[in-house]
């Protein structure tokens, strides 16, 4: 029997448009999480008759979630970069740069993943914590261990976390203590590969009557190709992933940083010298596409962006990082005035908090600082090049952009009918949140969105099952 949701639903239709639906009426297919169809401006007392109409009949069967005054449901939230292993650092390393950052830091950390149950005890908190903070989809970054990033693949599966795992691949300039010959990074990145067999999708037989049954949705935990960076990555092995890629249709997924750093795109110049910029050390080996997911973005100059945009590729903008680490502040307003695709990442632990909250705040105040920075004492404060990020725009980045940069748009990121059910439920408990009757349902989210935390999250629901949640 489908659960139905009755209440405010929040969700983003486009980087302009979030839609407030008030007294809405949602239908879950408790077989595939898929959203069967949604009904505006239901009363209380009107559910039982637009149920039957629709052809549910309220029984003893049939679950009727329906929000208290105060409360909304909205779309999970989507953290498209961030690397499992370094969690135990974060709040670390502001005193640093990146380069050196890593070799202080993250490289010493990432080896202790050789000990496979040391990597057990962390990831399970990893995942559990993220989905408790209303991360519904995770990218993450394992270590170089094929078999401890099986583990976080295992366990992001028992839990219901949705996510793309990856081993990464480094087979230079890193310690000799946390590195890799170039023949074991591609033998064990083929290896690591295929434990995802064994991750299945949805029956189609069991699809909702939302669902596009003539479309499989995917498996729930997917792999996603990483290759670290560009300096840790030799020729061969960047030439491996770009093959291996596209070796399946559609192609695998792929993940890596790019102008991140100063320091880091200079090195990376002199590594390639046949390369005319970063961004072009990755198109030369195919490694750019709509699947491919770019973090950071903060250096990147017109050709870069150009490129970006032509393959389809999409960027993960890692604000708390981006500060933390001395990187910069990437402009996100050109990002997408170039058609490029833009998503949100916690990047823990260059960033120092966990959830997309924090780094939503941040990307609020950093475009605002980019707008000050590019605007000038004669710029209008009309002008495009001097809006910061809208309430909508970050939202979206939050949720169906995020989405979009895992190619996943058709499937979650916001309530439309046909859509798998991620979802929060958000109820105001934390200090932080100040709310009153007065409050419409637009100013109670406003604020947990820049005041609130996970005690505010009650409920999380990914593809229509319970995983977290405060309640």
């Amino acid at each position: 029997m489908p659960t139905l949701y009755h209440g405010t639903l929040i969700h983003s239709l486009s980087l302009t448009q979030l839609e407030v639906l008030p007294n809405a009426l949602l239908c879950v297919s408790d077989t595939d999480g898929i959203i069967e169809w949604l009904e505006r401006g239901v009363e209380g007392s009107e559910i039982q008759e637009v149920a039957a109409r629709k052809g549910v009949i309220l029984d003893g069967g049939v679950e009727v979630v329906v929000l208290g005054k105060g409360e909304v449901l909205c779309p999970g939230m989507i953290d498209t970069h961030t690397h499992a292993p370094q969690y135990p650092n974060n709040g670390l390393g502001q005193q640093y740069q990146l380069l050196e950052w890593l070799d202080k830091l993250t490289f010493p950390r990432e080896a202790m993943f050789a000990d496979v149950e040391y990597a057990r005890r962390i990831y399970d908190q990893v995942v559990k914590r993220n989905l408790n903070a209303g991360t519904t989809t995770a990218c993450y970054y394992g270590s170089l261990h094929d078999e401890s990033t099986r583990v976080l693949a295992d366990i992001c599966d028992d839990k219901g976390q949705r996510a793309f795992v990856g081993k990464c691949c480094m087979d230079r300039n890193c310690p000799p203590t946390y590195t890799e010959t170039t023949e074991s990074c591609i033998s064990s990145t083929k290896s690591w590969l295929s434990h995802f067999d064994k991750f299945t999708s949805p029956s189609s037989s069991d699809s909702g009557s939302g669902s596009d049954q003539s479309v499989p949705s995917p498996p729930l935990v997917q792999p996603i190709l990483t290759p670290r960076f560009a300096i840790s990555t030799t020729p061969e092995v960047l030439a491996f992933i770009g093959k291996l890629a596209h070796s399946r249709s559609p192609s695998i997924a792929i993940q890596t940083h790019l102008s991140e750093n100063p320091a880091e795109v200079e090195f990376t110049k002199q590594l390639f010298p046949d390369c005319e910029t970063y961004a072009g050390v990755y198109d030369k080996y195919d490694l750019l596409g709509p699947g491919t997911i770019l973090a950071h973005c903060v250096h990147l100059d017109d050709k870069e962006r150009e490129v970006i945009s032509k393959r389809g590729a999409g960027i993960s903008h890692c604000p708390t990082s981006n500060t933390h680490l001395n990187s910069g502040a990437a402009d996100v307003g050109k990002m997408l005035r170039a058609g490029i695709k833009v998503g949100l990442g916690t990047d823990c632990g260059g960033g120092y908090a966990l959830g997309i909250l924090p780094s939503l705040r941040q990307a609020a105040g950093v475009s605002r600082f980019v707008s000050w920075s590019s605007a000038g004492s004669t710029a209008s404060p009309s002008s495009c090049d001097a809006q910061p990020l809208s309430l909508p725009q970050l939202f979206h980045m939050a949720t169906l952009g995020g989405a979009s940069l895992c190619r996943l748009e058709s499937r979650i990121g916001n309530f439309l009918p046909g859509k798998e059910f991620d979802a929060l439920r958000i109820k105001p408990a934390s200090p932080g949140m100040w709310t009153d009757d007065r409050d419409s349902p637009e100013e109670v989210f406003e604020k947990w969105l820049f005041t609130g935390d996970d005690r505010d999250v009650a409920d999380v629901w990914v593809r229509g099952r319970r995983v977290g949640g405060a309640a």
